[in-house]
């Protein structure tokens, strides 16, 4: 079965279930069909239809989870829109091939059209999304995905499922969708819960002052599963060291956006139980690996897992590559960023550092991550993970920023576990000890919290801004 056939089946097999839920609005699989029915042919009546370009500046909502896969049904190229860009990063995004904008109002108005049942168009070979980067290190990037692509998906059909997948997508019953949909990895999780017949419970989020959502939310909703950031499940782990609160409904939390040192995955699943799940995915490739509770039971915990069937995986001169058919074509209207990106013979290159060890794949840091020093290059991962394993620190992140003296400086940011006090002169030997004095931190700051940029990942550009004053 093609993509988005499988939603719209899958939609229809249980057409008496909630298959959304957003505090008392709740919507059935019927329900949701006629919405999608009827917000496709609004904008078919407009002229809208296979292969136009349509944005989605929209939150979380019912009818959002609507005009996206009405989208899809269309046929069109679907445009998420990141609710964090700048007026730049918006504009970029909002004059590259866009031919109508959805916002909350435009959707509303199409709703209010004549009821329609979903009838799709879409085209294998057609652009299905363009899934845009958090623009960290400038204008954001388009990652193209066909449909013919998300057909080979590992989310969005069931029948390309393997086991692990399954079971993971067993736990989603009430899977708790929060964020944004402009993210390619919330798009492709919540198909797991649609496609086994769970319900996409939407939070309510909390008014300003009134605290964090995690992890109270789980036992307000009666929530399943979902999936976070690394910073938002150290957030929800700090607050569960301190706060009574009813996790007894979760079954699966995935981690993604970062790696999880071993020593803070070991953490999780003592505080949370045998639920939590870690991958490794690209905006440009999807999933590429998943680590499963019962190997993280095992002791299998310095790993983002295995591949997934449908993907290869190459190191080459230390770098992973991997080639899958779910992975983008290419960067929209970028061909020269397209051809770094991608090999003739379609690998694609994610400037990752790792290597595989017994079939797992261990990520060592970030390609683009090197301080030259001396005219030598120090690689921030290695030292990060040497600072993160001292008993005083948390979280550990590492930048290189100019220096008169060396060319370029290491230089260091690390989050303290509670009680701990920062201990330079300790640090530093432990780096010198483990990796040499080229690799040691010209400085070391201490922060309460790390910026996150709009992707949910650490942001290293705002932290070198932090040292530039």
């Amino acid at each position: 079965m093609a993509f988005p056939d499988s939603v719209l089946q899958a939609l229809a097999t249980r057409p008496e279930h909630v298959a959304v839920e957003h505090g008392d609005h709740c919507v059935t699989g019927a329900e949701l069909l006629r919405m999608i029915g009827t917000i496709a042919r609004g904008l078919r009546s407009s002229g809208i239809g296979p292969g136009s370009g349509v944005a989605m500046d929209l939150g979380v909502t019912v009818e959002s989870v609507a005009a996206y896969l009405a989208g899809f049904t269309l046929g069109c190229r679907v445009i998420g829109v990141h609710p964090g860009y700048s007026a730049p990063q918006r504009r970029h995004v909002l004059t590259r091939g866009v031919d109508t904008v959805l916002t909350a109002d435009r959707v509303a108005e199409l709703l209010r059209g004549a009821a329609a049942d979903p009838v799709v168009q879409a085209r294998p070979d057609d652009v299905a999304r363009v899934v845009y980067t958090s623009g960290s290190t400038g204008l954001p990037k388009g990652c193209v995905h066909t449909y013919k692509a998300l057909s080979s998906h590992w989310t969005w059909v069931a029948e390309n499922w393997c086991a692990d997948t399954a079971e993971l997508a067993r736990r989603t019953s009430r899977y708790l969708l929060f964020g944004t949909l402009s993210s390619a990895v919330v798009q492709d999780h919540l198909a797991l819960s649609v496609l086994s017949g769970g319900t996409l419970v939407i939070p309510r989020l909390p008014e300003p002052g009134a605290g964090p959502l995690f992890p109270g939310v789980f036992e307000q909703l009666r929530a399943t599963a979902t999936i976070m950031n690394v910073p938002r499940l150290y957030q929800m782990l700090d607050a569960l060291r301190t706060k009574e609160c009813d996790m007894s409904t979760v079954e699966a939390i995935m981690v993604a956006g970062s790696p999880l040192p071993a020593h803070r995955l070991a953490e999780a699943v003592e505080l949370l139980g045998p639920v939590v799940y870690s991958a490794y995915g690209l905006t440009e490739a999807c999933g590429i690996t998943l680590l499963t509770p019962s190997e993280i039971a095992r002791g299998v915990l310095a790993s983002v897992g295995r591949p997934l069937p449908s993907v290869e995986v190459d190191i080459r001169d230390g770098e992973v590559f991997v080639r899958t058919p779910q992975q983008m074509s290419g960067y929209y209207d970028e061909p020269e960023l397209t051809a770094e990106t991608l090999t003739p013979d379609g690998w694609l290159r994610t400037r990752d550092l790792g290597r595989l060890e017994g079939g797992y794949l261990c990520l060592t840091g970030r390609a683009r991550d090197i301080i030259i020093v001396d005219a030598l290059p120090v690689y921030a991962g290695p030292i990060e993970r040497v600072l993160v394993a001292h008993e005083d620190v948390d979280q550990a992140y590492v930048v290189g920023a100019p220096s008169d003296r060396r060319g370029e400086a290491v230089h260091a940011f690390v989050v303290l576990r509670p009680g701990h006090t920062l201990d330079h002169a300790g640090l530093r030997q432990a780096v010198r000890a483990e990796l040499g004095e080229l690799s040691v931190p010209e400085t070391i700051t201490h922060l309460s919290e790390v910026p996150v940029a709009v992707s949910g990942k650490p942001d290293k550009a705002a932290l070198l801004g932090l040292l530039q004053g």
